[in-house]
Protein backbone atom coordinates (compact mmCIF):
# COMPACT_ATOMS: atom_id res chain seq x y z
CA UNK A 1 0.00 0.00 0.00
CA UNK A 2 1.37 3.51 -0.83
CA UNK A 3 0.49 6.46 1.34
CA UNK A 4 0.55 10.00 -0.23
CA UNK A 5 0.64 12.14 2.42
CA UNK A 6 0.66 15.96 2.29
CA UNK A 7 3.22 17.90 4.27
CA UNK A 8 0.88 20.08 6.21
CA UNK A 9 -1.07 17.38 7.83
CA UNK A 10 2.67 17.43 10.12
CA UNK A 11 2.26 20.46 11.16
CA UNK A 12 -1.68 19.97 12.38
CA UNK A 13 0.35 16.97 14.31
CA UNK A 14 2.78 18.93 15.76
CA UNK A 15 0.40 21.78 17.30
CA UNK A 16 -1.57 19.22 19.56
CA UNK A 17 -1.07 19.49 22.98
CA UNK A 18 1.30 17.02 24.59
CA UNK A 19 -1.83 15.44 26.52
CA UNK A 20 -3.43 15.04 22.64
CA UNK A 21 -0.56 14.49 20.35
CA UNK A 22 0.19 11.06 21.03
CA UNK A 23 -3.45 9.57 21.01
CA UNK A 24 -4.11 11.45 17.77
CA UNK A 25 -0.46 9.72 16.68
CA UNK A 26 -2.13 6.61 17.60
CA UNK A 27 -5.42 6.53 15.81
CA UNK A 28 -3.62 7.74 12.50
CA UNK A 29 -1.01 4.67 12.44
CA UNK A 30 -4.56 2.54 12.93
CA UNK A 31 -5.67 4.02 9.96
CA UNK A 32 -2.23 3.41 8.12
CA UNK A 33 -2.64 -0.16 9.86
CA UNK A 34 -6.11 -1.02 8.63
CA UNK A 35 -5.38 0.01 5.59
CA UNK A 36 -2.25 -1.61 4.59
CA UNK A 37 -4.07 -5.10 6.00
CA UNK A 38 -6.71 -4.76 3.59
CA UNK A 39 -6.20 -5.95 0.02
CA UNK A 40 -8.22 -3.94 -2.11
CA UNK A 41 -6.45 -0.55 -0.56
CA UNK A 42 -3.71 0.18 -3.38
CA UNK A 43 -3.44 3.82 -2.38
CA UNK A 44 -4.01 5.68 1.19
CA UNK A 45 -4.25 9.70 0.91
CA UNK A 46 -3.38 11.52 4.02
CA UNK A 47 -4.04 15.32 3.52
CA UNK A 48 -6.17 17.81 5.27
CA UNK A 49 -9.87 18.82 4.77
CA UNK A 50 -11.51 21.74 6.79
CA UNK A 51 -8.23 21.94 8.21
CA UNK A 52 -8.17 18.38 10.23
CA UNK A 53 -6.31 15.20 9.23
CA UNK A 54 -8.47 13.17 6.56
CA UNK A 55 -8.03 9.81 5.05
CA UNK A 56 -8.73 9.34 1.74
CA UNK A 57 -8.90 5.74 -0.63
CA UNK A 58 -10.48 5.01 -3.93
CA UNK A 59 -13.60 3.00 -2.81
CA UNK A 60 -13.86 4.37 0.96
CA UNK A 61 -15.44 7.37 2.03
CA UNK A 62 -13.13 10.24 4.03
CA UNK A 63 -12.04 9.73 7.06
CA UNK A 64 -10.95 12.77 9.27
CA UNK A 65 -9.77 13.11 12.82
CA UNK A 66 -9.36 16.05 15.31
CA UNK A 67 -9.01 17.53 18.37
CA UNK A 68 -11.07 20.77 18.91
CA UNK A 69 -9.86 24.03 21.92
CA UNK A 70 -13.54 24.05 22.33
CA UNK A 71 -13.83 20.79 23.60
CA UNK A 72 -10.28 20.10 25.48
CA UNK A 73 -10.67 16.29 27.07
CA UNK A 74 -12.06 15.03 23.66
CA UNK A 75 -10.65 13.35 20.12
CA UNK A 76 -13.37 12.58 17.70
CA UNK A 77 -13.34 10.68 14.16
CA UNK A 78 -15.69 11.80 11.86
CA UNK A 79 -17.69 10.52 9.22
CA UNK A 80 -19.39 12.43 6.46
CA UNK A 81 -23.11 12.60 7.70
CA UNK A 82 -24.87 11.64 4.09
CA UNK A 83 -23.56 8.20 4.40
CA UNK A 84 -24.81 5.28 6.75
CA UNK A 85 -21.51 4.92 8.88
CA UNK A 86 -22.59 6.36 12.16
CA UNK A 87 -26.29 4.77 11.92
CA UNK A 88 -23.99 1.70 11.46
CA UNK A 89 -21.80 2.46 13.99
CA UNK A 90 -24.42 2.44 16.48
CA UNK A 91 -25.84 -0.61 15.91
CA UNK A 92 -23.09 -2.69 16.27
CA UNK A 93 -21.73 -0.76 19.05
CA UNK A 94 -24.91 0.91 20.98
CA UNK A 95 -23.95 2.53 24.00
CA UNK A 96 -20.19 1.32 24.28
CA UNK A 97 -19.38 4.63 21.99
CA UNK A 98 -19.70 8.09 22.43
CA UNK A 99 -21.34 10.14 19.50
CA UNK A 100 -21.85 13.39 17.93
CA UNK A 101 -24.99 13.72 16.33
CA UNK A 102 -24.64 11.94 12.72
CA UNK A 103 -21.23 12.90 12.49
CA UNK A 104 -18.74 11.58 14.81
CA UNK A 105 -17.19 8.90 17.20
CA UNK A 106 -15.84 10.95 20.55
CA UNK A 107 -13.14 9.49 22.42
CA UNK A 108 -12.04 10.67 26.07
CA UNK A 109 -8.68 11.72 26.10
CA UNK A 110 -8.57 10.46 29.98
CA UNK A 111 -9.22 6.96 29.15
CA UNK A 112 -7.40 4.17 26.66
CA UNK A 113 -9.33 4.22 22.84
CA UNK A 114 -10.93 1.39 22.55
CA UNK A 115 -8.67 -0.43 19.63
CA UNK A 116 -11.01 -2.93 18.26
CA UNK A 117 -13.86 -0.54 17.69
CA UNK A 118 -11.73 2.58 16.37
CA UNK A 119 -10.53 -0.24 13.64
CA UNK A 120 -13.76 -1.57 13.22
CA UNK A 121 -14.98 1.78 12.71
CA UNK A 122 -11.80 2.71 10.04
CA UNK A 123 -12.21 -0.48 8.24
CA UNK A 124 -16.06 0.36 7.21
CA UNK A 125 -14.81 3.87 6.32
CA UNK A 126 -12.19 2.75 4.18
CA UNK A 127 -14.15 -0.19 2.31
CA UNK A 128 -17.43 2.09 2.10
CA UNK A 129 -18.39 1.91 -1.24
CA UNK A 130 -18.35 -2.47 -1.02
CA UNK A 131 -20.56 -2.30 1.37
CA UNK A 132 -22.82 0.81 1.22
CA UNK A 133 -25.49 -1.38 -1.03
CA UNK A 134 -26.04 -3.59 1.95
CA UNK A 135 -28.13 -2.65 4.89
CA UNK A 136 -26.02 -1.45 7.89
CA UNK A 137 -22.91 -2.00 5.67
CA UNK A 138 -23.80 -5.90 5.84
CA UNK A 139 -22.80 -5.59 9.47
Amino acid sequence: MELITNPAVKAIFDKYPDHVGPKMLQLRNWVIKCAEELEEIKVLVETLKWGEPSYLVKKGTMLRMDWKEKNPNHIALFFQCTSMMLPTIKRVFGNSLTYEKNRAVIFNLNEELPEKEIKACIEMALTYHKYKHLPFLGR
